[in-house]
This record gives structure tokens, sequence and C-alpha cells, in this order.
């Protein structure tokens, strides 16, 4: 971890935050766990290349995509339990090192999946995934009630924005040297092996990122509460800056859900992209914009406030997927403009919703704040999206309804884009902010520098 101990933009935010040297250690060991994470996710995860090539080898349909993409979303309900468990025992490291751990272990077996198959026609393999996919989903959601409670600890609210900022710009550049390495090994490698290769190398990554924490400590900034955890949930529930934020990102997810998650799926089997073209034009782009974007969006955000941030980022998001309503067979434009632009805007809204559920949660049941917020969005938002739009193509496709140039996809982004759109502008301004900034004050402060 030398490379966070030199003179960098990190150390000035410890400095002017004043944190003893534990501490930044522990930061900066959650940073490189963070980075693990990423990496571990561009192969790990139920909307990646990887995950998509290997289960349309093994016979995955429209259904399917929105059930690997949606499982980890269902899975994120023992958020609910395992923050009771978290905060009755107050063992985060433990549970990291344990059950966090496991979930990582289980990705490196995904490639093994087509050795299961008797024959061509069996359904075995793609079943054994989908229960492998639950069962890691189900020990990860342990993961995030651990590990964001305890980075706030950590780094105190004043700097959370930038530090989460530089954060952001280093794991987009490491997505986007791994991402080209993934795509050209999928490319290469012979059909037979790659996923088994692929597939120990992301779930490796995962095992780096909890073995990261375990050097951090647990520092707490107030003594923990054992406070009866329904109390905990009706508070949560009635706390009215919070709630904004739970149904604003839930809906914000079931719109962007309906549609992106076949994003991928479509660039590779409609538009003909292969796995180097959407890594390049998808993983690597999104990555150079992130990069440049995520240090002025932190800026933005510890200077005009969370809701700014979230309701430019949501704006433009919401209309990036409409790039895709004139892709042809072949046309790489789409798939770049919408990761470019995509991303620059997108990053703002992830900055800004990890910043609100930071300051909408109390520190003494951050644990059941942030398990209740993930949860209500992952199941209603993710989840529930990603199926209704499954659902919706394969009712399409039943039913014989668009066929043509403008066919059952670009219908389905049309629905998305406008529903993103009226939303972000319906709940978003509604937000609390912390400071009496408004958008105008920001767009002309950003653009001053």
């Amino acid at each position: 971890m030398s490379l966070f101990r030199s003179n960098n933009g990190f150390s000035s935010l410890y400095a002017e935050a004043g944190l003893p040297a534990p501490v930044r250690r522990g930061l900066n060991w959650i940073l490189g766990g963070n980075l693990f994470g990423t990496l571990h996710g561009i192969v790990c995860g139920g909307g990646t290349a990887a995950l998509v090539g290997l289960a349309g080898m093994l016979g995955a349909g429209d259904m399917e995509f929105g059930l690997l993409v949606a499982i980890p979303q269902i899975a994120a309900l023992m958020q609910i339990p395992f923050a009771l468990l978290v905060n009755r025992t107050q063992n985060r490291k433990l549970y990291m090192l344990t059950v966090g751990l496991f979930s990582r272990l289980l990705w490196m077996f995904f490639g093994f999946m087509p050795l299961l198959a008797k024959t061509p026609e069996s359904q075995l393999p793609l079943l054994a995934l989908i229960t492998l996919l639950g069962i890691s989903s189900i020990m990860g959601s342990m993961i995030n009630v651990c590990w964001f409670p305890w980075f706030s600890d950590l780094a105190p609210l004043q700097i959370r924005g930038r530090w989460l900022s530089l954060r952001d710009t280093i794991t987009a550049t490491g997505s986007l040297l791994f991402g080209l390495l993934v795509a050209y090994l999928l490319d290469v490698l012979p059909v037979n092996s790659k996923y088994i290769i692929i597939f120990l190398i992301g779930g490796g990554l995962g095992v780096l990122d909890m073995i990261c924490f375990a050097f951090a400590p647990e520092v707490r900034t107030a003594k923990p509460k054992r406070a009866p955890f329904h109390k905990t949930i009706m508070e949560a529930l009635r706390h009215k800056p919070f709630m904004k934020l739970v149904i604003m990102w839930t809906v914000w997810n079931f719109t962007a859900n309906l549609s992106g998650s076949f994003l991928t799926p479509y660039a590779m089997n409609s538009m003909g992209l292969n796995f180097m073209q959407i890594t390049v034009f998808g993983t690597v782009a999104a990555s150079v914009a992130t990069v440049i974007a995520v240090p002025r969006w932190g800026r933005a955000l510890d200077r005009f406030g969370s809701r700014n941030v979230m309701l430019l980022g949501c704006i433009g998001a919401s209309l990036t997927p409409a790039f895709y309503l004139l892709s042809t067979p072949g046309s790489i434009w789409p798939t770049l403009l919408h990761n470019v632009l995509g991303a620059f805007f997108w990053s703002a809204s992830n900055l800004a919703a990890n910043g609100m559920q930071l300051s909408a949660s109390p520190d003494e049941g951050r644990p059941t704040y942030i398990a209740l917020f993930s949860c209500i969005s992952a199941l209603a938002g993710i989840a529930l999206g990603t199926l209704c739009g499954g659902w919706f193509l394969e009712g399409c496709n039943a039913a014989g309804w668009f066929t043509g140039s403008f066919d059952r996809y670009k219908v389905l982004i049309l629905i998305s884009v406008v529903l993103r759109f009226g939303f972000t502008l319906l709940l978003v301004p509604s937000m609390p902010n912390e400071n009496q900034h408004t958008l105008r004050d920001m767009l002309k402060g950003m653009a001053r520098g």
C-alpha cells in the first residue's frame, strides 16, 4: 500500500481532517479493497460481458439474462437480518473475513459450470450457475452492511465526497486497464478453458478485496447502541429525508434497469459486437469518462450539496441510452456515446447517492439504515425493473411484436428513457440539500473551475 503513503490527494484530505495515522492507514486499506472489488466486479456480476457470454453459451434467453441480473438484488433482502447481526455483535471485520470471503471464493467455480453438461441440450449447467449465483449473492449481502458504515466511521463528513471521488478515479483507471485484459482473454482463449481462467482471476480479486479489510482498524465515531431492531426500522421509515432518498433511488433504479440490464446482450447479439468492442467502447470508455469527471463531481458534492449533483447527474444519465434507438447491426457509436456521456453523469448520481446515504443515516443505526436502503432499492428497483424488462421482451417475442428495425429492445429503451427523465424531474428537486446552493449556483461554480 506504499502507493498511498506519498503526498497525494488523499494525504491532503487526511491532513485537512486531522486524521491520526491508524485511521489514515485504515482508509488506505479500504481503498485497496475497493479497487480489488471493482476489478472483481468487471468479471463477476449479473450483467458483465463474462457472465453474459457464459450464460449465452449455456443457452440463456432474455428471461434468464434478466434473472441473472435480478438474483443479486433479490438476495439483498438478507441485508436486513445481517444488519441485525452486525448491530448486535459489532463484529464487522469478522463477518467480512468469513461470510464475505466465502461469497467471493464461490466465483472461482463459475467457469467450471459447462463441465456439468452431459448432453448439448442439458439445462443442468445453467441451473447450477443460477444456484451458485444465488448462494454467492446471499453471502455477499453481508459485505455492504459492514464496509459502508465502517468507512463512514473512518472518514469525516467534510472529506467523504472528495475521498469517494478520488477513489472512483483510481478504480476507474484500474477498470480501464483490467477491462482490456479481460476482453483480450475472452476473445483469444480457447472456448473450453477461457471462462475457467477468467472466473478464477475474478474470484481471486474478490478474495483480495476481503483480505484488505483485515488490516483496517474498526474506529467508531460513537459508542455502539444496541437499540431494538424493530425500533431502528420504524425510526428509519419515519425519517423523511432518508425515505425520500429511498423512494427516489428505488424509482430511478427501476426505470434504469428496465432496459439497462439488456444493453450488453443487445450489443452482443443484435448489434454484433465482440468482447473486445464491448469492453473498449463500454468499460474502457466509461472508465476514461469517470476519471475525467469524478474529481469535479467530488468537489461539487462537498461545495454545493448532494441534491444538486444528483439532479444534474440523473438528468444526463437518463437520456444517454437513447443513442441505442439509432443503432444498426455492426454500429459501435451508440455503445461508445452511451458509455462516455453516461459515465460522465451516472458517476455524479452514484457519488451523490453514497453521500446521501451517509448523511441521512445516524451513526448508531447506520448498518440498519444502509441495509434497508439497499434492500428496497435493490428489490423493488433493480430486481423488479430487470424482471419487468425481461417479461416485456419475452412477451413481445412470443406475440411477434416489434420485429422491424425499431425492435422490441428499442421500444423498451424508449420507455425507460421517458420514465427515468420524468421521475428525475418529479422526485429529485424535493429532496433536502446540505446547504442553500441551487443547481444554477453549481453550474456557474463548475464552469469557473
